[in-house]
This record gives C-alpha cells, sequence and structure tokens, in this order.
C-alpha cells in the first residue's frame, strides 16, 4: 500500500508526453467560408517548416498564422488582403505561388528558357551530325598522307 501512491506519481509523470495537442476549433457560419479557410492555409507556407503549408504544420508560428487568417476572415477580409498581410509580415516565401512581377519574372520563365534551350541543343547537335554525313570523303592525296602516319606510327610500336 506504501507503493501505490509512488506508482501513482511515476504513471502520471509518464502520461505527460502522452497527452495530444488539441487541434484548434474555428466556429464558421458556412460551409463556403470553411472551404475559404482550408484553401488559405493550404496555399500559405510554414517559415519555420521551409517546404509544409500552415494547415499540416505543428509549428507555433504555423498555429498564429492560422490564428490570424481566422481573425481577419471574421473582420471580413478578402483573400488578397489576407495574404498580402502574411506576406508583408513573413515575406514572399510563405506564398507557395509567387506573384509575376519584375523581381520573379525570371522564377517564371526560367521553365521554358530552359526547355527551349535544350531543344535548340538537340538541334544543333543533330545538325552537325547532318553536315559531317555531307562531307565528302578524303581525297586521294589525303588518303595517301594518312596511311603514310599511321604506318609510321605503327613502326613506332613495333620498335617498342
Amino acid at each position: 500500500m506504501r507503493l501505490l501512491p509512488a506508482f501513482l506519481a511515476v504513471l502520471m509523470m509518464l502520461s505527460g508526453p502522452a497527452i495530444a495537442e488539441v487541434p484548434e476549433v474555428y466556429d464558421f457560419d458556412t460551409r463556403a467560408e470553411e472551404q475559404r479557410y482550408q484553401q488559405l492555409i493550404s496555399e500559405l507556407r510554414c517559415p519555420k517548416c521551409q517546404n509544409q503549408n500552415i494547415a499540416d504544420s505543428n509549428a507555433p508560428i504555423s498555429k498564429d498564422m492560422r490564428d490570424e487568417v481566422y481573425r481577419m476572415m471574421q473582420d471580413g477580409a478578402s483573400n488578397e488582403q489576407i495574404v498580402g498581410a502574411l506576406v508583408d509580415r513573413f515575406g514572399e516565401f510563405v506564398q507557395y505561388k509567387p506573384p509575376v512581377d519584375n523581381r520573379t519574372i525570371l522564377l517564371w520563365a526560367f521553365p521554358a528558357i530552359a526547355t527551349i534551350g535544350g531543344f535548340l541543343i538537340v538541334a544543333g547537335v543533330v545538325w552537325r551530325a547532318r553536315k559531317r554525313e555531307d562531307e565528302p570523303p578524303l581525297s586521294a592525296e589525303d588518303r595517301a598522307r594518312a596511311e603514310q602516319i599511321l604506318a609510321s606510327q605503327s613502326d613506332k610500336a613495333d620498335r617498342r
């Protein structure tokens, strides 16, 4: 009987980490509002987790961002205003799809540039290969000179 309180104390200490974090519950007036919220939090990136959206992240900053999205939605902010406020606060990194502007045009254009460049390289290789096929064969004089060079090389190899 004297061990029972100690046993219960150890059991309580071990069960502490097993208590899961309760997910936040937000009240929405309509199903469309809830879907809008889900869409917004799935399109915003967690600044701490790098490549995880704030909907899936357990980081405290993601929870703060979800709370901010919910609060701004309740205040009547548009999607652009919500995303704009979070970009102002955390930087453009939080957007999975950065806007097309002077600073990001290369980011958006790079796949097309790389594809066109690859096609040009392949076309150049094919063009060179076809050009080589069209070259005339060696003249009799060039052929005799090449045979002479090869013969002198084979003589040197035989002497070794």
